[in-house]
């Protein structure tokens, strides 16, 4: 970049390489001032920046002046990465990776651009509503910048007689704002940073960040199915177990079947059964009930913990227990060559489960979305997406409606009672006990013999 000084050094001209103008900078009273000259000859822009200088002096003696005050409070940036930097440390092993990149995501997408040059005194209830304001413009402002570049790139393909293959512009989606839960977790890894600040001593107090014209949320009950909805999907699992269409596929089938029926006898968390190894199981008699049940050992979100099962996941876990690794996993050989050699080696012999490895190798997603599809299970009535952790949801719900204490639902659960009140118990008819609530005050009946005497008298 070239530069040149004036007035023995008191001046910098200096020109940017993306512009045709030179630039001129001066340092007044200890305060930095910059300006375009808007001069592309460099004896033209080096006489306005002396005339400027000697303007901005005269202006300073004159005490016309402002001086900029400089800010010696921390901004939000620096927190932000105090906070980004204590949290990764002291939360290893204890959070998930993808938990803590979350916040990471959050704060370079939508906090740092909004926050991020704020000093930490300047933030309060005010701003975190203007932000919240700010966050749902920016999307109406992406939806409509998706919808001109899909028009932009339309029309430039027609020009050149291509076909434009993507979506209409007036397809795009339309802007909606974000939802209460992303607008909480952004406020939450907001609170998080100040708080980093408060221990610093970078800020006095914590500001309200609560949102205000609060109302009560909506009730709204997590995708499940009903008993004749699980009827559907495990008898649908089991069809497609026993046909899958092409034999390399058997075996993923059947293992998505025993994963439907394990997951709706148990209430365990996908991530929790994806983790369980054979080990972790055992099968035990209940003493008080008599029945043969599964003991499990999780390991999931809350650390190591619990877990009995109904008496109908213990055949799904024996036909775990002795089912063989299939061999050869994965794509089937595609030209003769690799087909003749693997057909010339000798079959291997069928490897059983050892008590370290996992009772769902892999995940099987696909599969089990297809099995959604076929049974038409995919949404519920009120459009919500089932996923696996739908059949968790589906465990505790059939638990309630047979009449299941909800604290031993909760505790064989790894969960809370609030929990599963606020989400499972409100919307379940079964909870309602209609004897309590159409009871009626008994009718006291008059002696009529009485009010008769009484009148005579």
């Amino acid at each position: 970049m070239p530069s040149h000084e004036i007035l023995g050094g008191k001046i910098q001209v200096y020109k940017r390489e993306n512009s045709p103008f030179w630039q001129c900078s001066a340092s007044v009273n200890g305060q930095q001032f910059r300006t375009s000259t808007k001069r592309d000859n460099l004896p033209q822009a080096e006489e306005f920046a002396e005339d400027w200088y000697l303007e901005l002096r005269g202006k300073w003696r004159a005490g016309l002046l402002a001086a900029t005050p400089k800010k010696s409070e921390k901004t939000f940036r620096e927190a932000a990465a105090q906070f980004v930097k204590e949290y990764e440390v002291i939360t290893e092993h204890q959070r998930s990776p993808l938990w803590v990149k979350g916040h990471k995501l959050r704060l370079d997408l939508h906090l740092l651009p909004y926050f991020g040059d704020k000093g930490l005194s300047e933030i309060n209830a005010g701003t975190v509503q203007e932000y919240r304001l700010w966050r749902v413009e920016m999307n109406k402002k992406r939806a409509e910048g998706a919808a001109d570049r899909a028009a932009l790139k339309k029309r430039e393909l027609e020009d050149a007689d291509k076909t434009y293959k993507g979506r209409e512009p007036g397809e795009i989606r339309k802007a909606k704002p974000p939802s209460r839960s992303t607008l909480h977790d952004e406020v939450v890894t907001l609170r998080m940073a100040l708080k980093t600040a408060i221990r610093h001593n970078w800020l006095e107090h914590l500001p309200d960040l609560s949102p205000p014209y609060k109302t009560q949320g909506k009730i709204v009950h997590r995708p499940w199915f009903t008993l004749e909805e699980y009827k559907k999907l495990y008898k649908t699992s089991g069809d497609y177990a026993r046909n899958p269409g092409q034999e390399r596929f058997r075996w993923d089938a059947e293992q998505v079947h025993d994963y439907i029926l394990l997951l709706g006898n148990t209430g365990l968390r996908p991530d929790e059964a994806l983790n369980l190894q054979h080990r972790d199981v055992k099968m035990v008699k209940d003493e008080d009930s008599g029945q043969l049940i599964l003991e499990i050992e999780v390991r999931g979100k809350r650390g190591v913990g619990f877990c009995k099962s109904m008496p109908g996941a213990v055949k799904v876990y024996q036909r775990l227990l002795n089912r063989p690794k299939w061999e050869p996993q994965g794509r089937a050989p595609r030209s003769k060559k690799a087909r003749a050699a693997a057909a010339a080696l000798p079959p291997k012999a069928p490897w059983l489960p050892q008590p370290t490895d996992v009772l769902f190798p892999g995940e099987h997603k696909r599969i089990f979305n297809g099995v959604l599809d076929r049974a038409g299970l995919k949404y519920d009535r009120d459009g919500n997406r089932r996923t696996a952790y739908s059949l968790r949801h589906t465990y505790i719900c059939l638990r309630l409606m047979d009449g299941a204490d909800i604290y031993q639902v909760a505790k064989n659960c790894r969960t809370s009672v609030e929990m599963i009140q606020k989400f499972y118990a409100a919307h379940l008819k079964n909870t309602l006990d209609a004897s309590n609530i159409n009871k009626r005050k008994p009718k006291k009946r008059a002696d009529k013999k009485a009010v008769s005497e009484a009148r005579v008298e």
